[in-house]
């Protein structure tokens, strides 16, 4: 299979994949509030929040282990890629103990920490039992995940995800309706899950030679620690908001931003999942020491990514509140309508997405040790802000601090670029954003007078069709102007043979 249709097809998989994700994730959240009501809800969603410290951490080293794969995969070397699998497998095993051993700190500290009306057995039961998917993660899949992925094929472990979310909404949504607790519910959810680390590794087995014997004289992955310990920062950075907000806020505000979050991460996240086979695109390309390709792919790419993250962030932006007004209708017990806390929300994660060409490109050239300072800074600067401001600003305080921290890192990548791997000019970066802000500021402008107050989802829906028109027509006559080289560049791609 071609580069192009393996491209097409980890993105095809990506955003169906999401699409589904995005609607059965707001789907569930709004069935837990009507049965549970917001204060359980947010507490699902703070102990999500508090495991995803150590969760998220396998990706820091996957990142590392992915990079290393690349060259391997394009020699066929079977040999060096069964001592990547190995090596891989057992710092999975080594991290899973350690995650144990936080699940175990995490029930005795989190009933301490959070004010809570709910008994301290009811939240550590189920601490345990939403981390249960995690461990399984750690122990069967993430090896054969990144392995999957560093050879273009992550539309295998797409439509995986894709089956598994569909039996768990449906499952949950049946259990909830029959009467079911909270805690049956999240069982039944981490049983699950298990479904697809443990297809991955079925498929892994029977296409690929995988000596399990294999004798490790060396370390075959490099920087693996960087990987780490950069990841590390990026957890700490998107997760202290929901901490800080557990700590020293209420659960209720907890809720607030959880539903605000999983709106804008489900956007976020068709994105990112459409971009998932970039990373090992670059890798490959580095690894056959193809650079003239490269940069023009590169270019085509960044085009891609700012015009795709400036019009859906856009529409998002607009349409939000009139979302969030329609999803908790009937749901009074708590605020959720914060229009400046969902703006700055909005505007972080839109660079957040920006920063894909820069970073995945980084990560295909193995740049880990190198890169680690900007995160750290980056995770400072989000600690320091939010700390300073939740007491005062609240969920306002929180999304501030992460959108200069969001600012800060995506500008440290394109600095980093100038002289690194493309060694091209930041010039390229500060003209998209440019045209970015004139996109999203005209957008707003010409249809702020047509938000109104919508009391169905078909209501909302006509609304969102309307702005994403416009938003649509003024990117679309601005690209057209702008970058026509661009366009062409895309084309050659869709339509050329390679």
């Amino acid at each position: 299979m071609s580069r192009k249709k393996k491209l097409l097809l980890n993105a095809g998989a990506g955003i169906i994949k999401q699409v589904v994700a995005v609607i059965c994730g707001f789907i569930l959240p709004r069935y837990m509030i009507l049965y549970f009501g917001s204060a359980t809800n947010g507490l699902i969603a703070s102990i999500d929040h508090f495991l995803s410290f150590i969760a998220l951490l396998d990706m820091g080293v996957g990142a590392v282990v992915q990079s290393n794969l690349y060259g391997p995969l394009a020699r066929k070397d079977s040999k060096q890629i069964s001592k990547i699998i190995k090596s891989s497998e057992r710092f999975f095993r080594t991290l899973a103990c350690i995650f144990v051993g936080y699940i175990i700190v995490l029930c005795f500290l989190y009933p301490m920490l959070i004010d809570t009306t709910f008994d301290k057995w009811f939240t550590i039961s189920l601490i345990i039992i939403i981390a249960i998917s995690t461990l399984a993660q750690f122990l069967f899949g993430i090896t054969y995940q990144l392995l999957l992925n560093a050879d273009q094929k992550a539309y295998i472990q797409l439509f995986l995800q894709i089956g598994t979310i569909l039996i768990n909404t449906i499952a949950a949504i049946l259990l909830m309706k029959a009467g079911a607790t909270i805690h049956i519910v999240k069982l039944m959810t981490a049983m699950v899950y298990t479904l697809r680390p443990l297809g991955q590794m079925l498929y892994v087995r029977k296409h690929y030679k995988i000596e399990k014997r294999i004798v490790l004289n060396e370390e075959p992955i490099k920087q693996k620690w960087n990987g780490f310990s950069q990841h590390l920062a990026a957890v700490v950075c998107q997760n202290i908001d929901v901490a800080a907000l557990s700590i020293f806020s209420t659960l209720k505000n907890v809720s607030v931003y959880s539903v605000y979050f999983n709106v804008i991460n489900g956007v976020e996240q068709i994105i990112m999942t459409a971009a998932s086979g970039l990373e090992s695109l670059f890798g490959n390309m580095i690894a056959k020491g193809e650079k003239e390709i490269l940069l023009k792919t590169f270019s085509v790419i960044e085009w891609v990514v700012h015009t795709s993250v400036t019009i859906i962030f856009s529409i998002t932006a607009i349409t939000i509140v009139p979302f969030i007004q329609v999803y908790t209708r009937g749901v009074d017990d708590t605020n959720y309508i914060v229009p400046l806390f969902s703006m700055f929300l909005v505007m972080a994660y839109a660079f957040q997405c920006l920063r894909i060409p820069y970073f995945r490109i980084i990560k295909a050239a193995g740049h880990f040790k190198e890169t680690q300072n900007g995160a750290f800074i980056s995770a400072l600067l989000n600690i320091t802000i939010t700390l300073a401001l939740v007491f005062r600003f609240g969920l306002v305080g929180a999304a501030f601090g992460t959108l200069v921290a969001m600012l800060y890192h995506t500008c440290y990548f394109v600095w980093y670029l100038r002289r690194n791997i493309l060694e091209r000019s930041p010039k390229y970066f500060i003209s998209y954003l440019i045209s970015d802000s004139i996109t999203a500021v005209i957008s707003y402008m010409l249809t702020k007078g047509t938000i109104t107050d919508c009391p169905t989802y078909m209501a909302w829906i006509v609304l969102a069709l309307r702005v994403s028109i416009i938003v649509v027509i003024i990117s679309a006559t601005i690209n057209l102007i702008v970058y026509r080289s661009q366009i062409k560049g895309i084309r050659n791609i869709l339509f050329k043979k390679e």
